[in-house]
């Protein structure tokens, strides 16, 4: 888990502010987060802003736990012993929503900062693979078309493809970028690979999910963790093998690793911000409202995310896509007038 702190400011930061945000008598002095790993580096450049534009400021506390786990430790509660937000890299769950209002956090901003992409990337010695949705759900479904997958290299789910060993190295169950691999890529091949997923997607989800999104555990897939650069090393170390992970780390490590295609299309800037690549997907990051009051400077970290997201600005450098102009309206605008998320159109 990365972990991003400035120590020579995190002395006494524990020290502090009243806890107004749940009434108690805790204190923090200092800005939590928690969350995705994709988009973290995102978030430790604007805390690396607002320690630079607020020098008494202390630091925030960034820590890359997978949007998962990063949510169950923002819906735990609110007060000092909670994070102040959470980075996603897909929209919180309705069931996750349920755990955090059970613990008094009803009150979340939902805000998107930014696109990202669902990216395959080879070693630039690999072996040039070009792939459809139903190749890779072939290769790495447990069983797809109802039956245990048996495919031991990628010609044996499609001929047209090299005979060389499947291996994949993905994030865990517990990152939203494995849950946008199911829902953009698996999900999507499984459809077009078996004519039952229409159906049982309406008449029973829980067959579904295990038909379309269940990834296989006998080494074809590999769980990486939550340090997408490890997985760039294994590309390196194993140049036939593929990795998957957000776009940001794919621009990042151009030098050393390349794009897949998908259906003909390669993940770039361009073919993600306008939706041609088949694994495009929002990120976001969701803040308690209450804590806005509690929390040092938590508003004005929030208004130079809102600075810090467009083409041009400094998130775009480091491989952000930034979000259609009328996304960024609306995120700005929540952050303005504080509007909290209407739960009601989480799945």
């Amino acid at each position: 888990m990365k972990r991003f702190v400035i120590p020579l400011l995190l002395a006494g930061a524990l020290a502090g502010c009243r806890d107004q945000a749940s009434g108690g008598g805790g204190a923090r002095a200092q800005i939590a987060a928690v969350g995705s790993s994709t988009v973290y580096p995102f978030t430790t450049i604007v805390a690396e802003q607002f320690v630079a534009s607020s020098p008494d400021a202390r630091a925030p506390v960034i820590e890359s736990t997978g949007t998962g786990a990063g949510m169950k430790l923002f819906c735990a509660g609110v007060g000092a012993d909670h994070p102040d937000m959470v980075g996603a890299s897909r929209r919180m769950k309705a069931v996750e929503y349920r755990q955090c209002a059970a613990n008094g956090a009803r009150d979340l901003l939902e805000i998107q900062v930014g696109i990202d992409g669902i990216a395959f990337a080879e070693a630039k010695n690999g072996p040039k693979l070009a792939l459809t949705p139903a190749d890779i759900y072939r290769a790495l479904a447990a069983a797809p078309g109802g039956k245990p997958n048996a495919a031991r290299v990628w010609r044996d789910v499609n001929p047209a493809l090299p005979a060389i060993p499947i291996t994949v190295y993905g994030p865990p169950a517990t990152s939203g970028t494995r849950d946008a691999l199911a829902e953009l890529i698996l999900t999507r091949g499984c459809e077009a690979f078996d004519r039952r997923a229409h159906a049982l997607a309406k008449s029973d989800p829980d067959a579904h999910k295990a038909l379309c999104t269940r990834v296989r555990e006998d080494g074809a897939y590999v769980d990486a963790g939550e340090n997408d650069n490890l997985i760039v090393q294994k590309l390196q170390s194993n140049p036939q093998a593929l990795g998957v992970f957000g776009y940001s780390y794919l621009e990042e490590n151009a030098r050393d690793v390349t794009g897949v295609a998908i259906d003909g299309v390669a993940p770039t800037y361009a073919t993600i911000a306008d939706n041609r690549y088949p694994g495009s997907r929002p990120l976001l990051v969701y803040v308690k409202k209450p804590h806005l009051n509690a929390i040092p400077g938590l508003r004005d970290f929030l208004k130079l995310y809102a600075a810090a997201w467009g083409p041009a600005g400094p998130l775009a450098r480091r491989g952000l896509i930034a979000a259609p102009e009328a996304v960024r309206a609306k995120s700005a605008a929540i952050i303005a007038s504080e509007t909290p998320l209407d739960p009601a159109g989480l799945k």
